[in-house]
């Protein structure tokens, strides 16, 4: 007798089940884990790990686009996700069915006896029996939340990507980049490749992996990327793969999260190989929703999920590069955790007016009077509130915009999401 017959039943049961949304900690989730799985090392497939604040899920994109190009069945689990639940589980770039994902609940709750269990460990543990039962020929994890207490890491990963360290997430992971990339350091694992993309890594994640015996493969010192006039190239092991096409993803940091990916696979080579036909496919074909996601039109729609100082630093060097001189009017709200103060002192030059859109039904977000007094403490004036929402919000950015005005929609997961809902923004699909 099933528990519940839909996924929204499921989810709803989920996010009370657990007395918190954040629980970092591995032993209830590895007790139930053993239970599913009494000898998973033998089954698991060939995985790659993901962690970083920065860039996990544009890594995590490319990694899909080139095993699938590649002719390889490839399991994606991200979070979280901006449309539907189902994006997070992913087979080939297709989003699961509702009946696959409550299938897999079902056996998490029968196996889980009365451990208690968080909304995201319910999720990690299900994409781990899909892609079991699907016969994934590699799995691709990104991490939700650092790494050495993230529910990821209750397996041991064949190849472990950090993509970039910054300040994030500070009540959970440190208040420093040494403590921040120390806990990312937990998904190595010994005489296993560890692959940094940050130019700049914190001493304590390198004394980590040497201490872990991994193979420690530093961007700028193991591998490299140069950019030409329409093409790029990448060296590392000791072999170049040359005329590749830029990165469909926007942004100089992608050319950092490709090459990263293209490693992986290359380190992977004997298991799972990838020709430099298939990294071009890829590199062509990658999609990914709300990272620097355009909407064309008589007033253009960008939509960035960037969220704290450095995604939005990187930001602003997009919007500098790509639409200088254009009136900008930002469509905003942030998690009242983040540092807002800090991303609105970076906006503030390239920003001509604000709008901020409440996200009434989440506890996390910011409010409008706590916005404001931000606002006055970064001498920020042309500021438009009252509003019920992003539809309410974005009304009154249009009534001020020029032709030719960009429209960004920027700073929360769940404001992206309220505006492709309304904006009837469908899914972005990798694969087939």
């Amino acid at each position: 007798m099933n528990r519940f017959n839909s996924l929204t039943e499921w989810l709803t049961w989920q996010e009370s089940l657990h007395p918190l949304p954040i629980d970092l900690g591995l032993e209830r989730v590895k007790r139930v884990f053993e239970t599913l799985f009494p000898s998973y090392e033998k089954q698991k497939p060939p995985t790659i790990t993901v962690a970083g604040t920065n860039g996990k899920g544009s890594t995590v994109a490319y990694l899909e686009q080139f095993y699938f190009a590649s002719g390889h069945k490839v399991g994606a689990y991200t979070s979280p996700h901006i449309l539907r639940y189902n994006e997070r589980i992913k087979i080939n770039g297709k989003p699961v069915s509702d009946e696959t994902i409550c299938a897999a609940f079902e056996q998490i709750d029968l196996a889980r006896g009365d451990t208690s269990l968080s909304y995201f460990e319910f999720s990690t543990l299900a994409a781990l029996l899909i892609f079991l039962q699907a016969n994934v020929a590699v799995q691709i994890l990104e991490v939700g939340l650092g790494g050495r207490l993230d529910a990821v890491n209750i397996v041991d990963t064949d190849m472990a990507i950090v993509t970039s360290i910054a300040i994030d997430h500070v009540e959970f992971l440190g208040q420093t980049r040494e403590e921040i990339g120390l806990e990312k350091a937990g998904i190595f694992r010994p005489n296993t490749p560890a692959i940094i993309g940050d130019l700049k890594p914190p001493a304590s994640l390198l004394k980590h992996a040497i201490e872990q015996n991994t193979l420690l493969l530093r961007l700028g010192e193991t591998f490299f990327y140069t950019k030409h006039d329409k093409t790029w190239s990448w060296q590392g092991l000791a072999q170049t793969i040359s005329d590749l096409p830029p990165p469909a993803l926007k942004g100089n940091h992608q050319y950092r999260n490709a090459s990263a990916a293209i490693l992986a696979t290359q380190c992977l080579a004997n298991r799972l190989p990838v020709s430099e036909t298939s990294l071009k496919m890829g590199l062509k074909n990658v999609k990914l929703a709300g990272r620097f996601q355009l909407i064309e039109g008589k007033n253009p729609v960008l939509l960035d999920v960037g969220h704290n100082p450095q995604a939005v630093q990187t930001l602003v060097d997009y919007l500098h590069e790509n639409f200088p001189d254009r009136r900008i009017h930002a469509i905003f709200s942030m998690m009242k955790d983040k540092d807002i103060v800090s991303v609105l002192t970076l906006m503030k030059p390239v920003v001509s007016d604000w709008f901020f859109a409440p996200l009434p039904q989440n506890l996390r977000a910011v409010t409008e009077p706590a916005i404001r007094e931000m606002f006055e403490l970064c001498q920020i004036s042309a500021v438009h509130l009252g509003f019920s929402g992003f539809a309410h919000a974005f009304a009154a950015a249009k009534n001020h915009t020029q032709v030719g005005d960009l429209i960004l929609v920027f700073g929360s997961f769940f404001l992206v999401s309220d505006c492709c809902v309304n904006l009837k923004i469908g899914e972005i699909k990798n694969g087939s």
